[in-house]
């Protein structure tokens, strides 16, 4: 079948990792690049991103990458991509802000064409036309996308939510959706995040009164607050009741640091002169006249604010004159390390606020059903999240008219292609991910995350001697870690000795002399031996010196 081909390479059946492919004959454009964090068995991965072997073998139809806002989900992957398709980034200006300096820390920027783009311009890109349209999110200078193709008009929202009383900027665009849906609209791939939740996502203002508040109930202690480093919106309330209240900030964490530089050198964050100072000046105010905004809202372990909760951190000590406000919800699957940031806090005395400090970036149902109803797509593909977020929106649509037939739930790696009488999966391309490791991409596989699991959860023996042609004239000799305290266990690895002796003779006397099979026969003896022992299969691993 002939027509418009919509391929994602990540970001479905997950909360992050976005990219999506949009090819018509000889033209691709690609919808973000992000990462994921790893899982919690990914032991030592620092972050996960897609396998685009796709775009690398169709290297000469790309056009560009198209950026929909700055978030790590949606732009995390770019440096490591770039490497491989070094084709121009367009994104409007916060966001390209932020990919800059991701860019400058990898060496990219000179060689990497970066393209700012303004709300209700347009871009050309081979057989496409794209379209930036202004809309709201936890991150200043979100943009949906309207992506002009020979056969009709995708809407892609992006992350986004409809907030009419915006913190910067003007609320999003409503009438630029409408005009669209009146106009045509082929598809539409809709932000799922939230889509089981009914009613509206508040706006982000609400959040500025509760700061506010807290700010007056809490005059007399030191105010250490945390939240995402891109939500410069919530940065930007923070500051403001910073100021009305006499108190000076210290921006904390790497991170927090960057984003507040760019923002407000892109003056998309307004803070008055001399509210911030170096951290090394907190000394010279009151406590009760000092503001930290800083990293750690999601317990992650090297954060700032994780490093204070464990007396790590070298400038900052908490004690009972510190209130600390969470202003974020737990992504799911950090709640226990956020629990145990906060439990650590509360045992140093301070006063920690953690409930009704934030509200969501995404749209809940009845923003859903006000998008849907605006741009009245013939064809209804819900993106950004979990498979069960994608089957809530999937009913929504279908409440809302769209025949079940003209609902497609994607799978990463699936082959849309539609036009203006049908659509149909017509088949998959290759996708996956590629696990970060340092400095390494893509070195570390399954195999090696099995392994460290493995150690992780039984430990390793290793067990080493010395052969001269057929004789043994040294060892075995046998050292452990992760598996049990060898000063306590003498006799258990001295009996592991005599199994391992056991193996090697009971070959050695058979005339087996190959070095491979005499390894294999003590692993395997010993691994029996362990299990029988303490019920634990730790990692043999046995070394033949040559003499």
């Amino acid at each position: 079948m002939e027509g418009l081909r919509i391929i994602p390479l990540g970001g479905l059946e997950q909360i992050g990792m976005n990219i999506t492919v949009l090819e018509y004959d000889d033209s691709i454009i690609v919808i973000d690049c992000g990462l994921a964090f790893p899982e919690d068995d990914m032991f030592g991965i620092d972050m996960v991103i897609p396998d685009v072997t796709y775009l690398e073998e169709n290297i000469d139809k790309v056009k560009g990458f198209v950026i929909t806002h700055g978030h790590e989900d949606h732009i995390g992957a770019l440096p490591y991509v770039l490497q491989k398709v070094n084709v121009p980034v367009y994104g409007t200006r916060l966001t390209m802000g932020i990919i800059e300096h991701k860019l400058s820390e990898h060496g990219l920027l000179d060689t990497t064409t970066r393209v700012v783009v303004q709300f209700g311009q347009t871009v050309n890109l081979g057989k496409f036309r794209v379209e930036f349209i202004k809309t709201n999110h936890s991150i200043v200078d979100a943009a949906a996308l309207a992506i002009y193709s020979p056969v009709g008009v995708v809407v892609h929202t992006g992350d986004f939510k409809v907030d009419y009383t915006p913190v910067y900027g003007d609320a999003i665009d409503l009438q630029r959706f409408a005009q669209l849906g009146k106009n045509g609209v082929l598809a539409l791939m809709c932000d799922s995040t939230n889509a089981e939740r009914p009613g509206y996502t508040q706006s982000e203002r609400t959040v500025g009164v509760t700061i506010d508040r807290l700010f007056a109930e809490h005059k007399d202690t030191r105010i250490i607050i945390s939240t995402f480093a891109s939500n410069v919106d919530r940065v930007q309330q923070i500051i403001n009741s910073s100021y009305k209240y006499g108190r000076k900030v210290v921006v904390e964490g790497r991170s927090m640091v960057n984003i507040i530089k760019t923002a407000s050198e892109l003056g998309c964050l307004n803070v008055p002169e001399r509210t911030l100072i170096d951290i090394d000046e907190l000394k010279n105010y009151p406590e009760n006249k000092t503001t930290i905004i800083t990293t750690g809202s999601q317990g992650e372990s090297m954060a700032a604010l994780t490093r204070m909760a464990e007396d790590t951190h070298r400038k900052i000590k908490i004690g009972p004159g510190d209130t600390i406000i969470f202003s974020s919800h737990p992504i799911p699957g950090n709640e226990k390390s956020v629990t145990n940031v906060i439990n650590k806090l509360l045992i140093k005395g301070a006063d920690v606020v953690f409930q009704d400090v934030h509200v969501s970036g995404h749209p809940c149902q009845e923003e859903l059903k006000l998008i849907y109803s605006l741009v009245q797509p013939r064809y209804a593909i819900p993106v950004h999240g979990e498979y069960r977020h994608l089957i809530a929106q999937s009913k929504i649509a279908r409440d809302l008219g769209i025949s079940k037939d003209n609902i497609f739930i994607m799978r990463s790696g699936d082959v849309l292609t539609l036009d203006q009488k049908k659509a149909e999966i017509t088949g998959s391309v290759i996708t996956g991910t590629l696990l970060v490791d340092g400095l390494g991409v893509g070195d570390v596989g399954n195999a090696v995350l099995h392994d460290r699991q493995h150690l992780a959860e039984d430990g390793i023996v290793i067990v080493a001697f010395t052969m001269e042609g057929d004789a043994i004239v040294a060892g075995p000799e046998i050292t452990s870690r992760g598996f049990v305290y060898i000063k306590e266990a003498d006799e258990l690895m001295q009996e592991a000795v005599e199994v391992a002796k056991d193996a090697l003779f009971r070959y050695l006397d058979k005339g087996v002399s190959d070095r491979n099979r005499l390894k294999a026969s003590v692993k395997d003896a010993l691994g029996d031996f362990f299990w029988k022992t303490y019920k634990r299969r730790p990692m043999v691993l046995a070394l033949i010196l040559e003499l």
